[in-house]
């Protein structure tokens, strides 16, 4: 099995496309006013947008994009007038991440992790 796309709500696509690409996805699929579909930068798997008439309560979905260079990205993306809620931090995790909020409030944490991110020293099992 493998992960394809992770979708997440949105009131108005015209905002949602272009912050998610100012993050760095290549739009696919525009099928505005209602759907959108991003390739990631690397790998394989996609992430869309779908318009709906009201968010969903709750504290909702948590959406992480791995970045080999976080630091870099979140300055560049800082200077670009993004706005975090928490900059770069190391977790006791062992991933480093920073956390903001896209134009509906869903929450993204771009991260990098490195090996850790499949093989964390409490792993079950073996990397094989």
């Amino acid at each position: 099995m493998n992960l394809n796309q992770v979708t997440v709500p949105s009131l108005d696509l015209a905002t949602a496309v272009p912050f998610y690409q100012k993050l760095g996805l290549r739009l696919i699929v525009d099928a505005l006013p209602r759907y959108a579909r991003f390739e990631c930068p690397s790998g394989n798997a996609t992430f869309s947008i779908h318009l709906v008439e009201e968010l969903p309560n709750g504290p909702g979905v948590q959406v992480y994009f791995e970045c080999e260079d976080l630091d870099e990205r979140v300055a560049r993306l800082r200077a670009e007038g993004v706005e975090f809620d928490e900059a770069p931090d190391d977790k006791s995790w062992l991933w480093r991440e920073a956390r903001l909020k896209d134009p509906d409030g869903n929450q993204l944490v771009l991260f990098y992790a490195g090996k850790n991110r499949l093989y964390p020293p409490w792993r079950i099992g073996s990397e094989d």
